[in-house]
């Protein structure tokens, strides 16, 4: 498992499955805002890569978020589009409704930066994110990331276009966190089957 100061960044258990299903990807409009497709019900038990994915897939790493303190499920992160040649990939993360507005988004973009720049040597990490996306604007600026420029129009969602804002953050610019409580532990933990991909 990962770990950040408030939550932890681990495979994904079978148990989380149906809460992911009914409290993020059955939620219509949540699901059309951060998946970047058109919203499909998921059928019961169905392989749905959002739900259900390859742990071996090497441009693709999910995790399902946990609370530190008593191991709640958070939501769902990932670093995606992982390009080993120019050392870049993207992140992105989910948060379940009850745990929004508690600052674990802040931390899951640390965890992640720390899994991109030390455990896998990338030189860039990227998030797309809806221009009214406040909650993860705040959490990547908060982990150093810089607005590099603004998709017009770029994102269909429920009925309108919305403007994509892109930030970018590069290795020589990160900085860990005063109290660098990332840590490694299982390393078995890395892999996990489905998460959050598409806008952060």
């Amino acid at each position: 498992m990962l770990k950040g100061g408030k939550v932890g960044l681990r495979a994904r258990h079978e148990d989380d499955i149906p809460i992911l299903r009914e409290e993020l990807y059955n939620d219509v409009v949540n699901s059309a805002r951060a998946g970047g497709r058109p919203w499909r019900p998921i059928k019961p038990g169905s392989k749905d890569p959002r739900l259900v994915g390859d742990d071996t897939a090497d441009g693709y790493v999910p995790f399902s978020v946990v609370e530190l303190r008593g191991g709640a499920l958070v939501g769902t992160a990932v670093l995606s589009n992982i390009d080993t040649h120019n050392r870049s990939a993207h992140i992105g993360l989910q948060l379940l409704p009850s745990f929004r507005g508690r600052g674990y988004g802040t931390d899951v973009v640390a965890v992640l930066c720390h899994y991109g720049f030390v455990v896998r040597g990338l030189q860039r990490l990227q998030i797309d994110t809806l221009s009214d996306n406040a909650a993860m604007l705040g959490s990547a600026e908060r982990n150093g990331f810089v607005r590099e420029g603004v998709l017009r129009s770029s994102a269909w969602v429920m009925g309108e276009f919305l403007d994509e804002v892109l930030l970018g953050l590069l290795a020589q610019d990160w900085k860990q966190g005063p109290d660098p409580a990332v840590v490694l532990t299982e390393a078995t933990g890395l892999g996990g089957l489905g998460a959050a991909s598409g806008r952060g």
